[in-house]
């Protein structure tokens, strides 16, 4: 059956403006939330650059430490705080023009037992600014005894 009067147009479906408002708001709503994840993943994934970076440094310079001579019976001790002062390294990231990033090494060293067994604790602490402007701290730690 044929509503339309007879000299009018044949009357054609479509959206109403509300519809056509709500449809675009849901896709900005979900537009701005796939910019805002990758935004958020860029950022975690730069954070991780830096802080692996830190942390290689903390490694090394653990690594330096645990590689000293320590020989009790030959009065030689290498393993001391004199021996590793704090140290300001740049970290291994990628570098153009003046983004140089650095970081400071802080190495501890506690005797922990000086019976036998002989014990000292080695920890590393590297302080970093990220790129943001906080500061981050990564430490790495562990046991040694004397050579022998």
């Amino acid at each position: 059956m044929n509503t339309n009067l007879p000299n009018q147009p044949p009357r054609q479906k479509a959206f109403t403006l509300i519809e056509v408002v709500v449809a675009s708001s849901i896709a900005a709503v979900i537009v701005g939330g796939i910019i805002q994840g990758y935004v958020q993943a860029g950022a975690r994934a730069e954070y991780s650059g830096y802080s692996f970076a830190a942390q290689n440094l903390a490694q090394q310079r653990l690594e330096q430490s645990r590689s000293a001579k320590w020989d009790p019976e030959r009065d030689l001790d290498e393993l001391t705080a004199a021996n590793f002062p704090p140290q300001i390294t740049i970290l291994d990231l990628p570098v153009a023009g003046t983004n140089v990033f650095r970081a400071t090494n802080i190495t501890t060293i506690i005797n922990v037992s000086t019976n036998s067994p002989m014990l000292k604790m080695l920890r590393v602490d590297t302080l970093w600014r990220g790129p943001r402007g906080r500061l981050h701290t990564n430490t790495c730690a562990t046991y040694r005894t004397p050579d022998t």
